[in-house]
């Protein structure tokens, strides 16, 4: 009875909401407009510069560390048997609230151009302490089809500050598992990020920022902090793991399993490193965000590289091609040795990207690259620019031509070509947007 009163009163609000929505975001986008308009324009990053000498593509190599299929076996065997993302989404224990319904300083965080066609805030519960924040996004269109479940969803990550709130929480990964089945409503329940220790006798937490995220058929792939050895770790999202015990420990604890407080964990079942040693300015890139683009022959993972606001040097942007092994399905494609090499790469002088997506439009010539940044002083909104080895264009808003018009503190760019739709984050709201609206803003 409770879950059918429910969807009555989706059905008896949707309209309402729509309307309200629209009002709200245009509202928000006139009012932004002044306060974006006052900022400078970010210096042109021009366009990008193939990097094709081994001692560029070299350092993007990357060596595939699988957790032993009996590690993860053991785990399994002592948690009980694993569950799948439907069974995660049908215990949603939380809802996301449409623009009309969320206050004026999140509104007041999404793009002012092009404006989001929806947007949503989350429950006040994860939002209040401000101790974790969103940054990553990985709709159903990047699954590429073949993938277990029934729903729309909608996968956001989320990082908790290593600064502040209780020691066990600090650095923490966790990720909102979304049903986006109906638009004017989004319910949502969390799962904590963890890896397997001791031979799948135990896990810890994933102490990780989570910057980038890609679900990829049945696999998830998320970055990992800057400077860490592991460049990249892999889920299975059909490898998900209920806990028995609510304490604030993370692992085996007596009488059962517990997350903290989490009713569900994802336990890692591998990571890829780099060859040539941990991420750093003179080496590999740190990868600071992720996505599919579905236009290559498997599809392909394109990473940007984090470089601080304004900092003069070059940062990387470069793909990897995925496995078309059925017997594997999701990684990497990788050599006889389990190495993943890069199959393009470039430079670009953008800083601070916070989003990234590759995508080839009807009739061009060439892939553009879509890069979000923040921007270079002052904080507030950001900007958005599309590259290709030709040239480079920015969204521009206000009376003086400002680039600042992405979102504030935007997060990962996640493509749904079926719909059409951009999937983003800024600090406080998740939403989404047509891309043909993005290129109409941009040519």
């Amino acid at each position: 009875m409770k879950h059918r009163g429910r969807h009555r009163r989706r059905r008896r609000g949707a309209a309402l909401r729509a309307v309200l929505a629209g009002t709200a975001l245009a509202l928000t986008a006139a009012a932004t407009l002044i306060s974006a308009s006052q900022a400078g324009v970010t210096e042109d990053p021009g366009a990008l510069k193939p990097l094709t000498s081994p001692a560029d593509t070299g350092r993007l190599r990357l060596q595939e560390h699988m957790v032993p299929a009996r590690a993860l076996d053991r785990l399994a065997a002592a948690m009980g048997r694993p569950v799948g993302v439907d069974t995660v989404l049908q215990s949603a224990d939380r809802s996301l609230r449409a623009a009309a319904d969320c206050s004026a300083d999140d509104r007041a965080s999404l793009p002012v151009d092009p404006a989001a066609a929806r947007a949503y805030c989350w429950d006040p519960a994860d939002t209040a302490a401000d101790a974790w924040r969103p940054a990553s996004v990985t709709a159903s269109g990047d699954a590429d089809g073949d993938v277990p479940g029934t729903h729309r969803v909608v996968l956001a990550g989320w990082t908790h500050s290593t600064t502040t709130g209780r020691p066990g929480e600090r650095g923490l990964a966790r990720v909102a598992f979304v049903d986006a089945d109906d638009p004017a409503h989004l319910d949502y329940r969390w799962v904590l990020l963890v890896v397997p220790v001791d031979g799948g006798r135990d896990y810890r937490g994933l102490a990780s920022g989570v910057s980038g995220m890609v679900r990829y058929r049945d696999k998830l792939l998320v970055t990992t902090t800057a400077g860490s050895a592991d460049a990249l770790y892999v889920y299975d999202l059909d490898r998900i793991q209920r806990t028995t015990v609510d304490t604030p420990a993370i692992g085996r604890v007596p009488g059962g399993w517990s997350a903290d407080g989490y009713g569900f964990v994802l336990p890692a079942v591998g990571s890829y490193r780099f060859t040539s040693g941990r991420c750093a300015p003179s080496g590999p890139p740190c990868p600071g965000a992720l996505a599919v683009d579905r236009g290559t022959a498997s599809g392909s993972l394109v990473a940007a590289e984090w470089t601080a606001p304004g900092e003069d040097r070059r940062a990387r942007l470069w793909r990897y091609a995925f496995s078309t092994d059925p017997a594997r399905p999701g990684p990497l494609a990788t050599d006889a040795a389990g190495r993943a090499d890069a199959v393009e790469a470039y430079g670009t002088r953008a800083s601070g990207i916070r989003g990234v997506l590759s995508y080839r439009r009807a009739g061009a010539d060439r892939p553009s690259w879509y890069v979000g940044r923040l921007p270079d002083a002052g904080g507030g909104h950001g900007g958005l620019w599309r590259q290709n080895t030709a040239d480079a264009r920015a969204v521009h808003c206000g009376a003086d031509a400002s680039d600042r018009c992405w979102a504030r503190e935007a997060g990962s760019l996640s493509y749904r070509e079926e719909t059409g739709e951009v999937w983003s984050l800024s600090d406080r709201m998740l939403f989404t947007l047509p891309l043909a609206d993005l290129d109409r803003s941009l040519d």
